[in-house]
C-alpha cells in the first residue's frame, strides 16, 4: 500500500520535513549539522558479514570467556562493589514478569504488588539502619551520598559541607559534581579534623570507611548537633548486620549501596542507592515513598504518599529530579534480605570480618609487609607492600589473582584488599603463598 511516510519508524512527511526547515531558516537538514566536519557525520563503517545467531552467541561467548570472573578467579577487589552470596530465589523472584515492567513505577495506579514490595523495601532499610522513613530507592550510593548533603542544605538552609576523607573518592567526586555547581561549599578534612561551624549543613562520613575502620559516630553526631548541623553517613548494609546502625549513634541520614545484598558485581551495574531519614526530615527527602493503609472496607492497600519530583510539584519545591528509579534491583535487594534473614545478614557479615581478619593475620606473618593499624575493621583492610600497589597487582595477576586497590595515596605502597564470605581457604591461600613469593622475587 503506498504511504506518504519516508520510513515505517519515522512519522513525518516530506512536505511536513520542508516546513519545519523553512520554519528555522535553513535550506537542509544537513545545514543544522554544519558544524559537524564532514569526515564525521557520515563516516563509512566496515561492518563484518551478519551473523546467524548460533555464530553470534559462539563469537560472543568467545569474547566473554577473555574476562577474569571473580569465583573463577581469586579476586580481593572491594572499595564499594563487593561479591557476597546471593540467594537464587533473588533471581527466581524479579525475573517474574510483573515485576520485570519495562517502564519506572512512579504511576500512581502502578500495581500492589510493586508498591508492597517498595513498601517491604523501605521497612528493611529502615531496620538495618535503626532510621524511621526511607525512600523507594537512588541511583546508587554515591549519589545517594551527594543527595544526603543537599538535602542537608535545604533542612538547614546552610551551604557549607564536611566531608571526611575516609568516605570513598569516588563518593567523594560525585558529591562535589553535584554541590559545587549548585553553590555549596565543600571541605574535606580527616575524621576528627573537622571544625564545625553555624554554616555547616551537615558531616559526611562512611561506615565502615573507605579503608574498612570502624568508628564510634556519637562524637561527631553530638558536635554536629550542638553547631546546629545534621550527620549523614553512607553505610555497607552487610556491616549492620553484626555493627552498631548508625540511626544508634545519632545520625539524621543514612546513605548506602545495597549492591553487596542481591546484586552481582556486573560491570560496575545496575546498582541501587539507599536513602534513610529521621520522619522530621521527610518531607525534604528526595526520591518517592510507598505507604500502607486500608481501604474503606478495612482491606490493606498500598499508594504511592510521597513524591518530591519536578514533574508532580511546582519545580523550584522539587527534592529531586530522579525520574527512573532502580526499582526492581531494590525489589531484589528486598528479596535477598527477607531470604537471609536477620540471622543470616549476621552469619553473612561474621563470616566476611572472620575470614578478612585470618587474610590479614595471615599477611601480617609475611616478610616485608604490615597491615596498617586503623584500629577496629570489618572486611577490608590496608597492607603496607615492598612494592607499589601497581607492581603489586601485576605480579598477582600473573599468578592468575585480582589483587586490591591501589591505597598507595594514604600509605605508601598500601593496597586495599577486600574479603567476603565467598573466598575459599584456597583462594586465601593462594593469596598469601604469592605475596610471599613476590616479596622474595622482587615483584616479578
Amino acid at each position: 500500500m503506498p504511504t506518504p511516510f519516508p520510513h515505517s519508524y519515522l512519522p513525518h512527511t516530506e512536505a511536513q520535513r520542508r516546513e519545519m526547515i523553512d520554519a528555522v531558516g535553513v535550506s537542509s537538514v544537513d545545514e543544522l549539522f554544519a558544524d559537524i566536519p564532514d569526515a564525521f557525520r557520515n563516516p563509512d563503517i566496515t561492518l563484518p558479514p551478519a551473523l546467524t545467531e548460533l555464530e553470534l552467541l559462539r563469537e560472543i561467548g568467545g569474547l566473554a570467556k577473555r574476562n577474569a570472573v571473580p569465583g573463577e578467579v581469586p579476586c580481593f577487589v572491594g572499595g564499594g562493589v563487593y561479591r557476597h552470596f546471593i540467594p537464587s530465589v533473588v533471581g527466581a523472584m524479579i525475573s517474574r514478569g510483573e515485576f520485570l515492567t519495562s517502564y519506572t513505577p512512579y504511576q500512581p495506579e502502578v500495581s500492589q504488588g510493586t508498591l508492597q514490595a517498595t513498601y517491604e523495601y523501605q521497612s528493611m532499610i529502615c531496620e538495618i539502619t535503626a532510621m524511621e522513613a526511607a525512600n523507594a530507592g537512588m541511583y546508587d550510593g554515591a549519589s545517594s551520598l551527594a543527595e544526603a548533603a543537599l538535602m542537608a542544605c535545604r533542612v538547614t538552609g546552610r551551604h557549607s559541607v564536611i566531608v571526611h576523607d575516609t568516605v570513598n573518592p569516588r563518593y567523594r567526586a560525585v558529591v562535589d559534581t553535584y554541590l559545587v555547581p549548585q553553590g555549596v561549599e565543600v571541605i574535606t578534612v580527616a575524621p576528627g579534623g573537622e571544625s564545625i561551624s553555624d554554616a555547616t549543613a551537615c558531616v559526611l562520613t562512611q561506615y565502615p570507611d573507605y579503608f574498612g575502620a570502624v568508628r564510634d559516630l556519637t562524637p561527631i553526631a553530638d558536635a554536629a548537633h550542638e553547631a546546629g548541623a545534621l550527620l549523614a553517613v553512607s553505610a555497607d548494609p552487610v556491616a549492620l548486620g553484626m555493627f552498631r546502625a548508625p540511626g544508634e549513634f545519632g545520625a539524621d541520614i543514612v546513605t548506602g549501596e545495597t549492591q553487596p545484598i542481591g546484586v552481582n558485581m556486573s560491570f560496575g551495574g545496575p546498582f541501587v542507592g539507599y536513602f534513610a531519614c529521621r520522619l522530621s526530615h521527610i518531607r525534604q527527602m528526595p526520591g518517592r515513598i510507598a505507604g500502607r493503609t486500608v481501604d474503606h472496607e478495612g482491606r490493606i492497600g498500598y499508594a504511592l504518599t510521597l513524591q518530591t519530583r519536578e514533574q508532580h510539584i511546582r519545580r523550584e519545591r522539587a527534592t529531586s529530579n530522579i525520574c527512573t528509579s532502580e526499582a526492581l534491583i531494590a525489589t531484589g535487594t528486598a528479596v535477598c534480605l527477607a531470604a537471609l534473614g536477620p540471622g543470616g545478614l549476621r552469619r553473612m557479615a561474621e563470616l566476611s570480618y572472620q575470614k578478612a581478619h585470618y587474610v590479614a593475620a595471615e599477611i601480617a606473618a609475611l616478610d616485608s609487609y604490615e597491615v596498617v593499624d586503623n584500629g577496629p575493621w570489618f572486611n577490608e583492610f590496608v597492607v603496607r607492600c615492598p612494592h607499589t600497589a601497581l607492581e603489586t597487582n601485576a605480579a598477582l595477576w600473573r599468578r592468575g589473582i585480582i589483587g586490591g586497590i591501589d591505597a598507595g595515596s594514604a600509605v605508601e605502597n598500601g593496597l586495599l584488599l577486600s574479603v567476603t564470605e565467598m573466598h575459599t581457604r584456597a583462594e586465601i591461600d593462594a593469596l598469601v603463598s604469592a605475596l610471599r613469593e613476590i616479596a622474595g622475587k622482587g615483584a616479578q
